[in-house]
């Protein structure tokens, strides 16, 4: 049986500046992450239907079923919490 292949988009995505951040506040830091990927990345990623195949501390990396769906959900997870108002309004 042949395997059976398909596209997908994949996007590695990382906190910049997080070895500063957690040398001034280690714990804070990564409060305020586990916070941001459980209230707004993890949330998009289901609302897009796409899903994280691996966390790495300070970042992701996901599957998409398309490069659209990987731009939008990104676009939107770059807003955050504001992008979310702006669309609302």
């Amino acid at each position: 049986m042949a395997p059976v292949r398909r596209l997908a988009a994949i996007l590695a995505a990382d906190v910049v500046g997080y070895s500063r951040l957690m040398g001034m506040d280690e714990e804070g830091t990564r409060e305020r992450l586990k916070a941001h990927l459980g209230e707004l990345v993890e949330p998009k990623m289901v609302e897009h239907r796409d899903r994280i195949v691996k966390n790495t501390g300070d970042g992701f990396l996901a599957e998409f079923q398309s490069v659209v769906a990987a731009v939008r959900c990104t676009v939107e997870i770059q807003r955050g919490p504001q992008g979310q108002s702006r669309k609302k309004a």
